[in-house]
């Protein structure tokens, strides 16, 4: 049963990346996003509880919660071009006068948390219309469906292989799969394993933007760069590093999602506003998966290059034995002072 409900929502994702429908708990949900047909109405709509407070309805019970779901009915029904627009604070612009709106209570609270969890994975924006007329489910599932398709023990080593790479030639690349998620992670060990000596580690979650196209905005490739450096001098030393490169784009919103708060960013708004703007949390990563990709290493303990506290803590909750926290800080640029100096002074991290 385990590994139908894993199936289901993967399933489920690529549904909502197509605009199809799924049907959880008890309602049909199209994805305002990517959702298509001319004549879809519906009288409510299912948001986040960040999209509410941006459409002034936090003022009202249905809608206080800061971090619950929250439903919405409209003074006339939403069609998908209305949808988008609430959904979307890129068109808060183009459409400032929406609503009015009314918050109401929320039957089934655990369908509509995993629904805009799934909505998250799948990298599309937080909001759903609700049992449109003449709209079918590709995929039905359950909110419990959602934890066994998270469960890191799904996690395998797919392969592994020699490659040698520019500040070390001794390295070898070894890749992991989980049997229904499309995201395969990768660990890069330089230098040769080592029981008795702890190695060096750095969690990098994917960046495409800094990674390969040299972003400014952020301080990731940089990170990249000298974390590499720094594992192949350990290595040099007769230690050893482990790169774990964890494919979540945009601490785990999605690229899509993460240039969407690009925008919002070059309309003023900080890292963590713009997130919140969208609908969307400030952190989303999943560590467990790097914790069991160190399991599966046959790893135990580890120096951790981070300059961020709550991952030391996340990774030791979860049965990681962190024996240093690495400092692991790099200079600023004109263009990410700011992406700094929020991760500084809203994230906790150290500079």
């Amino acid at each position: 049963m385990q590994a139908e409900g894993s199936r289901k929502v993967a399933l489920a994702l690529d549904a909502l990346r197509h605009g199809w429908a799924i049907a959880i708990g008890p309602w049909v949900l199209l994805p305002a996003e990517t959702g298509f047909g001319g004549d879809v109405l519906s009288g409510q709509m299912l948001i986040s509880a960040a999209r509410a407070a941006t459409l002034k309805l936090a003022n009202q019970r249905d809608a206080a919660e800061p971090e619950a779901p929250v439903l919405i009915h409209g003074a006339e029904a939403f069609d998908l071009p209305l949808a988008r627009a609430i959904a979307d604070p890129a068109l808060d612009l183009a459409t400032p006068m929406k609503g009015p709106f009314r918050a109401l209570p929320i039957a089934d609270l655990p369908a509509a948390v995993a629904a805009l969890e799934l909505a998250r994975l799948a990298g599309v924006l937080p909001a759903f219309l609700l049992d449109a007329k003449g709209v079918e489910p590709a995929v039905t599932l359950a909110p419990e469906d959602l934890e066994d398709f998270k469960d890191p023990r799904h996690l395998a080593i797919a392969s592994r292989a020699r490659l040698p790479v520019s500040v070390c030639d001794s390295a070898q690349i070894v890749a992991f799969r989980s049997r229904d998620d499309l995201r395969e992670h990768v660990a890069l060990v330089l230098g040769s394993q080592n029981a008795d000596r702890p190695p060096l580690v750095r969690l990098h979650s994917e960046c495409l933007t800094g990674d390969v196209l040299g972003s400014l905005k952020c301080d990731c490739g940089p990170q990249l760069d000298a974390a590499l450096a720094a594992m192949a001098q350990e290595a040099n030393q007769g230690g050893w590093g482990i790169l774990l490169y964890l494919r979540q784009e945009g601490r785990g919103i999605g690229l899509i999602n993460k240039l969407r708060a690009y925008q919002l960013q070059d309309q003023g708004f900080d890292t963590v506003d713009a997130n919140t703007r969208l609908g969307l949390p400030n952190e989303a990563r999943d560590f467990p998966v790097a914790a069991r990709m160190l399991d599966l290493l046959g790893v135990g303990a580890i120096r951790l290059m981070t300059n961020n506290p709550a991952k030391v803590a996340v990774l030791q909750s979860v049965g990681v034995n962190v024996l240093e926290r690495v400092p692991h800080a790099l200079p600023a640029n004109p263009h990410n002072e700011r992406y700094l100096a929020t991760k500084r002074d809203r994230s906790g991290h150290f500079l």
